[in-house]
């Protein structure tokens, strides 16, 4: 499948270096628990104040 393994990475600081870009990436999109709960009491309290537009209001017949 490859022909010359070494190729991949020219130097071992060049293969650490993705590895860190990697890891920070991976560490980076993942939200802490934190976050998460926040995120979801914000889209229940808006959705509990979410109103449609296009509804009849029984008020106004």
């Amino acid at each position: 499948m490859f022909a010359n393994q070494q190729a991949i990475f020219r130097s071992r600081w060049r293969a650490m270096l993705w590895a860190s870009g990697v890891l920070l990436l991976a560490y980076c999109s993942v939200p802490s628990p934190d976050e998460d709960e926040q995120a979801q009491q914000q889209a229940s309290a808006a959705q509990e104040q979410h109103h449609n537009p296009w509804a009849i209001d029984p008020d106004k017949r």
